[in-house]
């Protein structure tokens, strides 16, 4: 028995369509915890077994982790508790219940940076290092995905991209580091969850198949979508003061501050990627496919999205 956590979210719902097609002919079933049950496509719904609750919940991993074999954690974004809570916090009724259930083998959504001079002081990523360390010491099993900034954040800036051609962030325009399309994260969890032939505890890169600064990918923006796309670096004063404008907890928004300076700094940089497990999606490639029907959308279907 497979369980995956967060199945509704952009990694685990492409983690569950990848399972529910692969795990029968290896006579694996799939069970998923999920708040709520409509969120689910209906044509998976009666491929899995459903558990409905938080997985943060003890009373809920209690039934979702009995006689499981293996887990797909994610911890969802909680932006009104500090990192630790959101993070640790949030995951210590399932470590319990690992050790309880006899549950060999978990794969974790994480951060790069374990080992380096910033792992200490980088916010968000601090708090999901230490998240491994409290699965990793249940006794299971354990691989965390390492994964740098997805892609897919570039999608909260397809507005801006599409009505004034620039997109922000708060590293050196001239800083490469890696990227990550969703898709290949979800396609390296599900192969370590059907093949669970690896012991110990360890951290697997998930990485685009090149550094890429964002100068770079205003270039690449601005050839797969037919229009000039430049970048505009914003302050961290300024990325502090937009969050909390949207309402997000002080505490949480240093988290975010203290991650954006150390990537700044290199937190994510200088990966071997002779490690990496499973397939690199080019940046070229996922505009192409995934940036570029949102940006060129009518304004009107933009507007429906």
């Amino acid at each position: 028995m497979i369980v995956i956590t967060a199945p509704t979210g952009n990694i685990g719902s492409r983690l569950l369509s990848l399972l529910v097609e692969a795990a029968p002919a290896r006579g694996e079933e799939v069970r998923v915890v999920v708040r709520d049950p409509a969120r689910l496509p209906g044509a998976v719904r009666g491929r899995v077994e459903v558990v409905t609750g938080s997985h943060g919940d003890a009373a809920t991993v209690e039934r979702a982790f009995t006689g499981a074999d293996a887990v797909f954690w994610l911890v969802p974004p909680d932006v009104s508790l500090t990192p630790e809570e959101a993070y640790s916090g949030f995951t210590r009724p399932a470590a319990r219940a690992f050790a309880a259930h006899g549950v060999r083998h978990v794969v974790g959504v994480s951060a790069l940076g374990r080992g380096t001079a910033q792992a200490g002081r980088a916010g968000l990523v601090t708090a999901s290092l230490a998240m491994d360390d409290l699965i990793a010491g249940s006794g299971v099993a354990y691989r965390a995905l390492a994964s740098p900034s997805f892609f897919e954040n570039l999608l909260e800036e397809a507005d801006s991209i599409r009505e004034n051609g620039v997109f922000t962030d708060t590293v050196a325009a001239d800083r490469p580091a890696p990227l990550v399309a969703v898709a290949d994260i979800a396609a390296t969890a599900a192969g370590l969850l059907l093949d669970r032939s690896w012991t110990g505890a360890g951290s697997v890169p998930v990485l685009g198949p090149q550094d890429l600064s964002p100068h770079d990918l205003a270039r690449i923006m601005s050839e797969e979508l037919g229009r000039p796309v430049r970048y505009e670096r914003q302050t961290l004063d300024e990325l502090r003061s937009t969050m909390l404008g949207h309402g997000l907890g002080p505490a949480f928004v240093e988290g975010m501050v203290d991650m954006k300076r150390a990537k700044d700094e290199g937190l994510d940089s200088g990966v071997d990627r002779s490690s990496q497990a499973g397939p690199a999606t080019g940046f070229a490639q996922w505009c192409a496919q995934t940036l570029a029907p949102v940006v060129l959308a009518a304004p009107e279907a933009a507007d429906a999205r």
